[in-house]
């Protein structure tokens, strides 16, 4: 499926993930926060978050709202497809998590997973 064509956003974020992407971005002059997947970690893929450049060639621009947007790779697509990714801060530390209904199983920290 191409997902520059796709209407509606192939993963969702929670209210305090837009909330903090957006603060995290006001330090990022013109970068865009990226959601991706890639080989490793202890249970075969893992997820990763960076404020990054926009690759018109692979990538796709998802507008969440409130000002955030997110780029998302053409490869990391499949593996996020239906996922929601939240922000949480707690004793442990904060962190973005994502939960994903195509992953079966993840590691004990939940920062990779299998298929």
């Amino acid at each position: 499926m191409d997902i520059k064509t796709k209407k509606a956003a192939p993963f969702d974020l929670s209210d305090s993930a837009i909330a903090k992407i957006s603060l995290l971005k006001e330090s990022e002059e013109n970068k865009f926060f990226r959601v991706y997947v890639t080989g490793g970690g202890c249970s075969g893929f893992q997820y990763g978050f960076k404020f990054d450049d926009f690759d018109h060639e692979e990538d796709a621009k998802l507008d969440f709202g409130k000002g955030v947007s997110v780029v998302l790779d053409h490869m990391s697509y499949p593996y996020i497809l239906g996922s929601k990714i939240d922000y949480t801060e707690n004793l442990m530390g904060s962190k973005f998590t994502v939960e994903n209904p195509n992953a079966s199983s993840t590691c004990g920290c939940g920062a990779s997973f299998s298929i």
